[in-house]
């Protein structure tokens, strides 16, 4: 089957005994066991059965399932949030003592996760140019234990060069960790690419309508020590494991997936072509305008000078100041001064994150009424 039939027609595990043709919420916390013996086998994990909802529930179990079968990986974990698929992954690999070598363009809160929570664990960090992938081959340190990378970056947009990164990285028996929010990990062959782990924020795509707060893990089992750690510490010990709720609305949000990012895509090129024809706007900075096709549902414009960019948010009309990505409506923000303002201007000016940059995730809406808003915004 096709990708778009497989997010409708994910098997249940089980058959509901109603026939529900949406998998049910199992809003509950234990579960009984027929046996002892039965009881046990599902806590060493040599059979799957829910044991406790802090570590399996049947609803998220199928939304993971569902997951699983449209992106092939070996093994998919739903987590809390974004961050905390992050988090988890990282924790899989990195200990006291070892590095974490990563780029210098990641999401704020990814950035000082590592080189702040983590270093007060004893994990170092290696800040590198991930443009001049010579250069990090012959640099990576020799106590590194996996490199980290965004598909797309975030708010610089970048891409890197992911299989020659993965290539870098398996030559030295390292994961690649690859965190691709920024484009629907339906539109990644990350097989192909040597991704070993891949790391995304369901709250933005799959949500659908930023109806809730989720992240995921996508294991494609070149790494035994992933599923290992997940199934049998990390969810026991840590508790992020996503609620039955927020995987029912998941799972729904996986039925609309396609139909509603090339749509969101498509706004967002159309809009990128648009801008560039603006005198306003200093730069339009879109992957698809390289690519000369649909690519991501965020861009971003420059615009004169950061008062400028106050200006332009507070007379935005129907385009939402907010900080959430893949909304079905759409949404602008300063990342320079909300995202990253606990990083010092020296810091911003490393990570080329520029006061004079917007943001903008494209919604649903009619491309010609987003063009229309940006430019009376821009003429206040």
């Amino acid at each position: 089957m096709k990708k778009e039939t497989k997010a409708i027609h994910t098997p249940f595990q089980k058959r509901d005994a109603y026939g529900a043709l949406s998998f049910p919420v199992y809003n509950t916390v234990a579960y009984e066991f027929d046996s002892a013996q039965i009881m046990t086998e599902a806590f060493a994990g040599r059979v799957s059965e829910p044991d406790y909802s802090r570590v399996m529930n049947p609803t998220v179990t199928y939304f993971e399932n569902r997951v699983k079968a449209l992106s092939d990986a070996d093994n998919v974990f739903a987590l809390t949030t974004g961050m905390a698929a992050i988090f988890h992954t990282l924790l899989v690999f990195a200990e006291a003592g070892k590095t974490i070598v990563m780029s210098n363009h990641l999401f704020g809160n990814t950035f000082s996760l590592i080189t702040t929570t983590l270093a007060r664990l004893g994990v170092k960090a290696q800040i590198a140019d991930f443009s001049n992938l010579g250069l990090l081959d012959k640099t990576i340190a020799d106590d590194a234990c996996l490199i980290f990378a965004e598909y797309i970056t975030n708010p610089q947009l970048e891409m890197v060069d992911i299989k020659k990164l993965s290539e870098i990285a398996h030559k030295r028996g390292l994961p690649l960790i690859v965190d691709t929010t920024a484009i629907p990990f339906t539109e990644v062959d990350a097989r192909e690419l040597g991704i070993d782990v891949e790391v995304l924020s369901s709250t933005k795509y799959i949500s659908g309508g930023a109806t809730s707060l989720g992240g995921l893990i996508l294991d494609y089992g070149t790494f035994p020590e992933v599923k290992r750690r997940m199934s049998m510490e990390f969810l026991f010990n840590i508790g992020s494991y996503m609620t039955p709720q927020v995987a029912y609305m998941q799972t729904i949000g996986l039925e609309t997936l396609k139909v509603r990012y090339d749509k969101q895509a498509q706004n967002a090129l159309d809009l990128a072509r648009l801008l560039q024809q603006v005198p306003q706007v200093k730069r339009v900075n879109y992957p698809g305008l390289q690519l000369q096709k649909p690519f991501g549902a965020m861009l971003t414009i420059d615009l004169e000078t950061e008062q400028k960019c106050y200006d332009f948010l507070n007379s935005l009309r129907l385009i939402r100041r907010a900080t959430n990505l893949f909304d079905s409506k759409s949404l602008a923000i300063h990342p320079y001064s909300t995202i990253f303002v606990n990083f010092t201007p020296e810091e911003k000016k490393k990570m080329d994150v520029f006061d004079t940059t917007i943001r903008l995730s494209m919604g649903l809406e009619d491309v010609n009424d987003l063009y229309e808003d940006i430019v009376q915004a821009l003429g206040q």
